[in-house]
């Protein structure tokens, strides 16, 4: 099993949220109030194309439409793979976190 990096599993979870609204500014958007960090357009393609490759995710190209000057979307959307990885990455969380005493952050 080759388990995502956290940039990945940000991406694909703002995709499987976004539904069909998942094209590159709305998932910026959606990962800065995730991670309440700036992500850059630059920083989310090749996470993106290495996810599409992988399977994880499919893009389509949307109408082309007077508002964005006659160019298309790129429409991202999770598939059974992507979502299979984004279980096996929660599971090893969730046994990582085990037994761990709550909230002990902050503490020396």
């Amino acid at each position: 099993m080759k388990l995502l990096t956290r940039s990945e599993e940000y991406i694909l979870l703002a995709v499987w949220k976004l539904g069909e609204d998942a094209y590159s500014i709305p998932i910026q958007q959606k990962l800065n109030e995730i991670t309440d960090k700036n992500w850059s357009l630059g920083g989310i393609y090749m996470p993106l194309e290495r996810l599409e490759k992988r399977g994880q995710l499919m893009s389509t190209l949307s109408e082309s439409t007077p508002e964005r000057g006659g160019r298309h979307k790129r429409i991202y959307k999770l598939t059974p793979a992507g979502k299979k990885a984004l279980r096996e990455i929660y599971e090893v969380q969730k046994t990582i976190w085990a037994g761990i005493p709550q909230l002990m952050f902050g503490m020396s």
